[in-house]
Protein backbone atom coordinates (compact mmCIF):
# COMPACT_ATOMS: atom_id res chain seq x y z
CA UNK A 1 0.00 0.00 0.00
CA UNK A 2 1.28 3.40 -0.93
CA UNK A 3 2.34 6.39 0.94
CA UNK A 4 -0.65 8.90 2.17
CA UNK A 5 1.61 11.83 2.37
CA UNK A 6 0.87 14.80 -0.68
CA UNK A 7 4.48 14.64 -1.45
CA UNK A 8 4.74 10.92 -2.21
CA UNK A 9 1.89 11.15 -4.16
CA UNK A 10 3.25 13.92 -6.26
CA UNK A 11 6.48 12.37 -6.57
CA UNK A 12 4.16 9.38 -8.02
CA UNK A 13 2.71 11.59 -10.08
CA UNK A 14 5.87 13.10 -11.64
CA UNK A 15 7.22 9.26 -12.47
CA UNK A 16 4.36 8.24 -14.16
CA UNK A 17 4.25 11.35 -16.23
CA UNK A 18 7.80 10.82 -16.72
CA UNK A 19 7.12 7.20 -18.15
CA UNK A 20 4.77 8.62 -20.89
CA UNK A 21 7.21 9.67 -22.86
CA UNK A 22 5.88 12.95 -23.90
CA UNK A 23 2.21 11.68 -23.88
CA UNK A 24 1.05 14.31 -21.58
CA UNK A 25 2.58 17.01 -24.28
CA UNK A 26 0.44 15.36 -26.71
CA UNK A 27 -2.83 15.53 -24.86
CA UNK A 28 -2.14 18.96 -24.77
CA UNK A 29 -1.74 19.47 -28.35
CA UNK A 30 -5.00 17.14 -29.36
CA UNK A 31 -7.28 19.42 -26.97
CA UNK A 32 -5.89 22.43 -27.83
CA UNK A 33 -6.66 21.33 -31.39
CA UNK A 34 -10.29 20.48 -30.41
CA UNK A 35 -10.74 23.79 -28.63
CA UNK A 36 -9.49 25.81 -31.61
CA UNK A 37 -11.69 23.85 -34.12
CA UNK A 38 -15.01 24.35 -32.12
CA UNK A 39 -14.50 28.16 -31.84
CA UNK A 40 -13.97 28.08 -36.00
CA UNK A 41 -17.03 25.87 -36.23
CA UNK A 42 -18.96 28.77 -33.85
CA UNK A 43 -17.19 31.72 -35.99
CA UNK A 44 -18.98 29.45 -39.23
CA UNK A 45 -22.14 29.42 -37.77
CA UNK A 46 -22.17 32.98 -36.40
CA UNK A 47 -21.43 34.23 -39.86
CA UNK A 48 -24.19 32.09 -41.84
CA UNK A 49 -26.73 32.48 -39.01
CA UNK A 50 -26.28 36.09 -38.67
CA UNK A 51 -23.46 38.22 -39.97
CA UNK A 52 -24.14 37.32 -43.22
CA UNK A 53 -28.11 38.59 -42.73
CA UNK A 54 -29.86 42.30 -42.42
CA UNK A 55 -29.79 43.19 -38.98
CA UNK A 56 -33.00 45.27 -37.41
CA UNK A 57 -32.77 47.07 -34.09
CA UNK A 58 -36.10 45.82 -33.08
CA UNK A 59 -39.19 43.57 -34.10
CA UNK A 60 -41.18 46.63 -35.32
CA UNK A 61 -38.80 47.52 -37.66
CA UNK A 62 -38.07 43.85 -38.59
CA UNK A 63 -41.66 43.51 -39.33
CA UNK A 64 -41.71 46.92 -41.45
CA UNK A 65 -39.64 45.24 -44.29
CA UNK A 66 -41.80 42.36 -44.21
CA UNK A 67 -44.22 44.56 -44.89
CA UNK A 68 -41.94 46.03 -47.56
CA UNK A 69 -41.31 42.91 -49.27
CA UNK A 70 -44.83 41.92 -49.35
CA UNK A 71 -45.82 44.99 -51.30
CA UNK A 72 -43.18 43.62 -53.65
CA UNK A 73 -44.63 40.51 -54.05
CA UNK A 74 -42.08 38.16 -51.27
CA UNK A 75 -44.89 36.26 -48.83
CA UNK A 76 -43.84 33.65 -46.51
CA UNK A 77 -41.68 36.26 -44.26
CA UNK A 78 -41.45 35.95 -40.62
CA UNK A 79 -38.82 37.79 -38.07
CA UNK A 80 -36.76 36.43 -35.43
CA UNK A 81 -34.44 37.49 -32.61
CA UNK A 82 -31.07 36.56 -33.45
CA UNK A 83 -29.47 34.83 -30.25
CA UNK A 84 -25.96 35.67 -31.72
CA UNK A 85 -26.42 39.89 -31.93
CA UNK A 86 -29.59 40.01 -30.05
CA UNK A 87 -31.51 41.84 -33.23
CA UNK A 88 -33.79 40.68 -35.23
CA UNK A 89 -33.43 38.89 -38.72
CA UNK A 90 -35.80 38.09 -41.37
CA UNK A 91 -36.14 34.08 -42.65
CA UNK A 92 -38.61 32.22 -44.79
CA UNK A 93 -38.70 28.99 -42.77
CA UNK A 94 -41.23 27.98 -40.87
CA UNK A 95 -41.55 28.11 -36.77
CA UNK A 96 -39.41 26.06 -34.86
Amino acid sequence: MGSRKGSAKAKQIARFKAGLGGMDDLFAKEEALRDKRAQEKDAALRRKACESKNRYASRMEAEDAIRSCEEYGRRGLRCYKCPHCNGWHLTSKGEL
